[in-house]
């Protein structure tokens, strides 16, 4: 056994770039994975997936400095299919990251999926995840049938979450609204970061933020567009209607509750707006794999030179283990 675990640890930090002096040993919470039967759920009604195998993640993993990756699905996830599918799908997605972490020890951890418009079904797979799977939290998408996770029809499964208190991912999808807008770019360029800021306004006005405390939220690509709207969030909190009500210690509290991913979010731009809303304890490496890799993110945050060598450190796997002590070995 001792043999086996120094032959992992070595594994997962081999030869891929240092921080502060330091052999890396990333966590990476972005990252993709596809089970056999999502695979064929997302075959079956006529949708393909991005090419993905444990052995391109372990690979990629290797050349970046990464210990180990938070499994979630690909998106859409659970957001479509009736009840019946939602409830098997997520039960095989989570049985089967669950595995993948029993096989490669150290190497993958997972936020499970979750049938979330299903409240019954949802609040069951909570428990089976935790209990069960042992899975270190909870993979949502950022809007489900047009509505937004602070909407009140989730609140059962989100009082669900809050009670074991919960980590909750959350990744973007094209909003029902804008699909089709013919904005020359693909729709994930412009929509997914606009949805991510519209799900955490939705958790915030609608007062769920403040109501579930004991939630933590991370946020994929560095926070979407929010940092950019906030002197409208500042108006709508002065003048809202019942805003001060759902949000008594005010929205920038919120903000600097939640965690952030740096996927494609790590250039100039985005992580000198994110450092306005947020302290670097609250921002998380994550990849994006396999539609980014760790490349581009470990030189990207190489490049920023706002950071310290002890920030590096935290962002790569210090506030992650902070937040997921379970990962700690």
């Amino acid at each position: 056994m001792a043999v086996v675990g120094a032959s992992t640890l070595l594994h997962g930090c081999a030869a891929t770039g240092e921080a502060g002096g330091a052999k890396a040993r990333r966590i990476d919470v972005h990252h993709h994975f596809v089970s056999p039967g999502y695979s064929a759920a997302l075959k079956g009604r006529g949708q393909g997936h991005a090419k993905w195998s444990v052995q391109m993640s372990l690979d990629d993993m290797d050349k970046s400095g990464i210990e180990t990756s938070l499994l979630s699905l690909i998106q859409p996830a659970m957001a479509w299919g009736t009840l019946e599918q939602g409830r098997k799908m997520a039960r095989e997605a989570n049985e089967h990251a669950a595995q993948l972490a029993a096989t490669h020890k150290g190497r993958f951890g997972s936020f499970a999926a979750l049938p979330f418009t299903d409240s019954e079904g949802s609040i069951a797979e909570i428990n089976y995840a935790l209990d069960t799977l042992k899975a270190e939290g909870f993979c949502l998408m950022t809007s489900y049938g047009g509505k937004y996770l602070g909407d009140p029809d989730f609140w059962p499964v989100l009082e669900a979450l809050n009670r074991r208190k919960a980590v909750v991912y959350t990744h973007p999808l094209s909003p029902q609204c804008c699909g089709k807008i013919p904005s020359g770019v693909p729709v994930s360029a412009i929509e997914y970061a606009v949805d991510t800021t519209r799900t955490m306004a939705s958790l915030m006005f609608h007062g769920a933020a403040a109501r579930y405390p004991d939630i933590k939220w991370i946020f994929s690509h560095s926070g979407g567009v929010t940092p950019f709207l906030m002197s409208r969030f500042e108006r709508e909190q002065n003048f809202g209607k019942g805003v001060k009500e759902k949000l008594p210690q005010g929205f920038r509290h919120e903000l600097a509750k939640f965690y952030y991913d740096m996927a494609q979010g790590n250039h100039p731009g985005a992580l000198d707006a994110l450092m306005g809303i947020a302290p670097v304890s609250q921002f998380l490496y994550g990849t994006d794999y396999p539609f980014r890799d760790g490349a581009e993110v470990n030189d990207a945050l190489a490049k920023y030179a706002r950071f310290s060598a002890a920030e590096r450190r935290a962002i790569d796997r210090d506030n992650a283990l902070r937040l997921l002590p379970s990962l700690a070995r």
